[in-house]
């Protein structure tokens, strides 16, 4: 089974809650933004967008600065 190619993770605290993957960057960058709006007022909530081919993150939020 081909889990897709991206992979949008949710944390809180360090410690994984959902993680979903997708075949499609747009997709996954939409559901990135509906899980900020689902658990972004979590404590220590933490949602990461990672292309599994490469291995890259893609983007966090919140934005570590």
């Amino acid at each position: 089974m081909n889990a897709g190619r991206y992979r949008v993770t949710v944390t809180t605290n360090d410690q994984p809650l959902i993680h979903g993957w997708w075949d499609d960057e747009t997709v996954a960058r939409r559901k990135l933004i509906s899980w900020i709006g689902e658990h972004g007022s979590r404590p220590g909530a933490r949602i990461t967008l990672t292309d599994e081919t490469t291995g890259e993150t893609l983007t966090t939020w919140p934005d570590p600065q």
